[in-house]
């Protein structure tokens, strides 16, 4: 049995790691305000981006009338063989099973895609370290390069989750596009956890190239969050002063709609060809930094529950302790009377 001494240090240890979880929790709850923020303010943009989109293609045909080709090589659907992962991880822990959830994710992705030639792209450490150890690394596959099927990691993105801008997107964008147009790769899903507010995220396999439908997100695979992880997210917005829902912009988002559906024609001053050339390559852009920031804020959701849940665990093993410590005491109180009183009894 640990005497009193051992009992008061683990008391005291367990004290100073709960002081480190709540100041993680109350930073990571001042973080996910300000991500909720980002993800708000780049949400009119990218609606209007997508319904600029719609508004063309529903004016304009999207065929060559002299070739019948599509007139932009992001439209075109090819058989799946080469295939691009981006993977979006978090750089740091303590987020719970946000990481490890969405590495199954992926990795049941690419169980579904077995035979293809499969290029997987980390973004984030906790991806890229998991990643290594299980594939290796490669350079991009060139165009009509042969060789049996497999997955390698031909690229690692580290430390742009944290300081997210729009410009590593549309970097990021561009070099895809660029090898998608070359035709040494037939498809790109990105895996991240999908953030709308505390209470309603979900863990999603998109597919962003090529562009099937535009405004419509063409999911793989989605995973709800369960009733308890809901729960959790509850008391930790709650406990952290965090609002359950963003705020509600579906006026906004229906002013913005009904450009795309206005009941006019438009003369369009270049070609459609040219328009769809400008166009889609920034809306790809805005659909990778749209995952970003989702995945962003989920990053910070999972870390404030598991930091709430952690001060939970903590405050409950100090009361055990406590306990525990204060039987050990009043035992050993009440030996020493009884020495004392059968000591008194035997003069």
């Amino acid at each position: 049995m640990a005497n009193i001494l051992d009992i008061r240090r683990r008391i005291r240890s367990v004290t100073n790691t709960r002081q480190i979880t709540r100041a993680v929790k109350m930073m990571s709850a001042a973080r996910l305000r300000r991500a909720q923020d980002r993800a708000l303010a780049a949400r009119p943009y990218a609606q209007m981006l997508t319904n600029v989109l719609k508004s063309l293609v529903s004016r304009a045909d999207i065929f060559d009338p002299n070739t019948g080709e599509l007139l932009h090589p992001l439209l075109v659907r090819r058989e799946e063989q080469n295939i691009l992962l981006l993977v979006v991880t978090s750089d740091m822990g303590k987020a719970g099973a946000f990481n490890a959830n969405i590495l199954k994710a992926a990795m049941r992705f690419l169980d579904s895609k077995s035979g293809k030639n499969i290029e997987v792209e980390a973004i984030g450490r906790k991806g890229r370290d998991f990643l290594r150890r299980r594939f290796k690394a490669a350079e991009p596959r060139k165009s009509g390069a042969a060789g049996s099927a497999q997955t390698t990691l031909v690229g690692e993105q580290i430390g742009v989750v944290a300081k997210l801008q729009y410009s590593f997107a549309s970097e990021m964008a561009e070099r895809i596009i660029e090898r998608y147009e070359k035709t040494e790769i037939d498809s790109v899903y990105i895996v991240f956890n999908e953030f709308k507010s505390v209470i309603a995220q979900r863990l999603v396999v998109e597919q962003i190239l090529p562009v099937e439908q535009i405004g419509t997100q063409t999911v793989a695979e989605a995973k709800e969050m369960e009733i308890e992880e809901k729960k959790r997210a509850i008391e930790a917005a709650r406990g952290a002063g965090v609002g359950l829902r963003l705020a509600d912009t579906r006026e906004a988002d229906a002013r913005a709609a009904a450009f795309a559906t206005a009941p006019v024609d438009y003369i369009y001053e270049q070609s459609p060809r040219e328009l769809f050339r400008s166009l889609l390559p920034k809306y790809i852009g805005i659909q990778i930094f749209r995952a970003l920031l989702e995945s962003v804020a989920a990053e910070h959701a999972a870390r404030m529950t598991a930091m709430e849940s952690a001060t939970n665990n903590a405050t409950d093993m100090i009361d055990s302790l406590t306990l525990q410590m204060n039987r050990i005491r009043q035992a050993k109180i009440t030996k020493e009377i009884i020495e004392i009183v059968s000591g008194a009894a035997a003069l």
